[in-house]
């Protein structure tokens, strides 16, 4: 498989380092010192582009691609009110992009379990939901892309709520928390609280490797196929 890495920072590299040890070639890796150099020349090259870079870029780096007819795969967060832009954008190009908030296969799996939680809890309104969510000081955007995609999994299947909230939640709203402490992993908390007992559920990431194996993965699967594909497609989840 012959990668383009776009956003070449701490995932990026990771994505590069693991892809070198199962004997996938990077042709491109594109920096904000080298971006000049994301071309369709130069994408032609490859099979396809993994894109993990800040909210400001990712539109126009997968709207490059998909003009330029190279599948990719996106992990950057912050950027969703132009989704249904870059859906028409692949329907148009008869492309293919795959996103996902969170490439590791354990946090897709707490998504569905946090689904099917939420489904259980819309029975017992004694309880109230909420979200808090912990990363390191150089993750920029507050909630994170995981929370939030947890916020709208208890938000559909709890019928009295209907948005998530980073403020003081009212009755329709769930909260979502969010800190920023130095050195700390990535740790997604699930609480429902009623005055008799608490129900918590958590996931914590113990490091990188797992989200850059997920996007590998998710490279591979999606040569070949058109259309707008999530963790949920290629799992099965």
């Amino acid at each position: 498989m012959k990668i383009a890495i776009i956003g070449h920072g701490k995932m990026g590299k990771t994505i590069e380092s693991i892809a070198t040890q199962n004997t996938d070639e990077v042709l491109l890796r594109i920096t904000d010192e080298n971006s000049y150099e994301l071309t369709p020349e130069n994408l032609r090259k490859v099979d396809v582009a993994i894109e993990f870079t800040r909210p400001e870029a990712a539109f126009d780096n997968i709207k490059m691609c998909l003009e330029a007819g190279k599948p990719i795969v996106s992990g950057t967060t912050g950027w969703l009110d132009r989704m249904p832009e870059i859906q028409a954008l692949t329907e148009q190009h008869g492309g293919a992009f795959f996103y996902a908030s969170n490439f590791s296969i354990g946090v897709n799996i707490f998504f569905s379990l946090n689904k099917k939680l939420a489904a259980m809890m819309n029975q017992h309104p004694a309880y109230t939901a909420s979200i808090h969510e912990i990363h390191h000081t150089q993750k920029l955007d507050a909630p994170s892309g995981t929370a939030i995609t947890l916020g709208e999994g208890i938000v559909e299947n709890i019928q009295h709520l209907d948005q998530w909230s980073t403020q003081k939640a009212q009755p329709n709203q769930l909260h979502i928390t969010s800190a920023r402490i130095d050195k700390t992993p990535g740790t997604h908390i699930i609480n429902y609280v009623s005055e008799m007992d608490k129900i918590e559920i958590t996931h914590i990431a113990k490091s990188r490797e797992g989200f850059a194996q997920g996007a590998l993965m998710a490279a591979r699967w999606l040569i070949g196929k058109k259309g707008c594909f999530g963790m949920s497609d290629m799992l099965g989840i």
